[in-house]
């Protein structure tokens, strides 16, 4: 079976022309929500993924507005409410040095310089310049790590383990 993952969210119809709003999930949206992208609908309603090619795509506000070859109308999408968008494992491409997908942060140890284990991160957000990654510690409250170079030193996806500088006032 073929690897899915992730980069949004089909949350309701725009218009009646067939168009969906998504709420996206990936760090590459220009990338995937392109004109000719095949995505992967996976509903409830479905046994199968569905792919679905882009033929138009237009961001507003804090959704990408999206239409697909063969659907052109409100009818016709109506059903895929609901629906998560995921492109294939072949589809993903490939990274430069230095840049990492979510999925493979996610779930990561974070260690300091000294050894001591820090937590897990559990999310990422992007408010903003850099991404700053949550970090669950165990009893005590989260932990906010900004992904810069004078923090974080060093990451091992093959074995989920990131060391970083701890700055003073981090915790």
């Amino acid at each position: 079976m073929a690897n899915y993952y992730t980069v949004g969210k089909l949350v309701n119809t725009q218009g009646i022309r067939g168009e969906v709003r998504v709420v996206s999930e990936t760090d590459f949206p220009e990338e995937r929500y392109r004109k000719g992208q095949v995505l992967y609908l996976f509903h409830p309603t479905l046994k199968e993924p569905l792919p679905l090619t882009i033929e138009d795509a237009r961001q507003h506000k804090n959704f990408y507005i999206l239409s697909f070859k063969g659907y052109h109308n409100i009818n016709d999408v109506e059903k895929f409410k609901g629906g998560i968008l995921k492109i294939s494992e072949a589809d993903r491409g490939t990274l430069e040095e230095g840049e990492f997908y979510f999925h493979d942060i996610l779930g990561c140890e974070i260690v300091t310089e000294e050894g001591e284990l820090l937590g897990t991160v559990k999310e990422i957000l992007q408010p903003g310049a850099n991404d700053v990654w949550v970090v669950k510690r165990g009893k005590e409250s989260d932990v906010l790590i900004p992904y810069i170079e004078d923090v974080v030193k060093q990451i091992d996806i093959s074995n989920k383990r990131i060391v970083i500088h701890l700055l003073p006032g981090l915790l």
